[in-house]
């Protein structure tokens, strides 16, 4: 039986080839060898190839945190949006056990190729992180680095977490940073 696949559908799958691979180490091989879609259909759906599925992928990632994160941090009830970003935070990268695609990007030979979404991914993240703090009672002159301080914190939890190969790290340093949030919230 063959399967039929749209674009939406191979997204996916092509996230989770680049985060285990890397974008150098992803090669149209390797992902037919993985998902056992043809290196037609590949083409079919993105005609600019490996560098336009990594677009793909970013722009999903991008997409998922607008909603679940940066959106409810921006306009919702400021404690309740941060307290649900740490869930979500520890839901979507697993507890740690799945990293970070945008960082892993940003910290290899990729970063060139998509800065400027990387770039936007953190600080849209640190800005609406911002805006929550300062809506939840943060002196101005804090919420900045608080902001940056959380993100910067999520991105070393995950690192350390898979350094150590220990999901409880990432689980006490997402609790430790959120209660140095919350303490600096009046």
């Amino acid at each position: 039986m063959k399967t039929f696949y749209e674009r939406a559908d191979i997204v996916p799958l092509l996230a989770e080839i680049f985060r285990e691979l890397g974008y150098e180490g992803t090669s149209l091989s390797r992902i037919t060898e993985r998902t056992g879609i043809g290196k037609g259909s590949l083409y079919h759906f993105f005609p600019g190839g490996k560098e336009e599925m990594a677009g793909a992928v970013l722009a999903d990632v991008d997409a998922w945190f607008e909603q679940a994160i940066y959106r409810p941090l921006r306009h919702g009830d400021a404690r309740e949006a941060i307290a649900v970003m740490w869930t979500e935070v520890n839901d979507y990268f697993r507890s740690g056990r799945r990293i970070c695609l945008v960082g892993a990007f940003a910290l290899d030979e990729t970063r060139g190729r998509f800065s400027v979404a990387i770039a936007d991914y953190f600080i849209r993240w640190v800005n609406a992180l911002h805006s929550a703090l300062m809506r939840a009672g943060c002196p101005e002159e804090d919420a900045q680095a608080l902001a940056e301080e959380g993100v910067a914190g999520i991105q070393g939890a995950l690192v350390l977490s898979r350094a150590l190969d220990d999901t409880a790290v990432f689980t006490r340093s997402l609790e430790a940073v959120a209660k140095r949030l919350d303490a600096v919230m009046q």
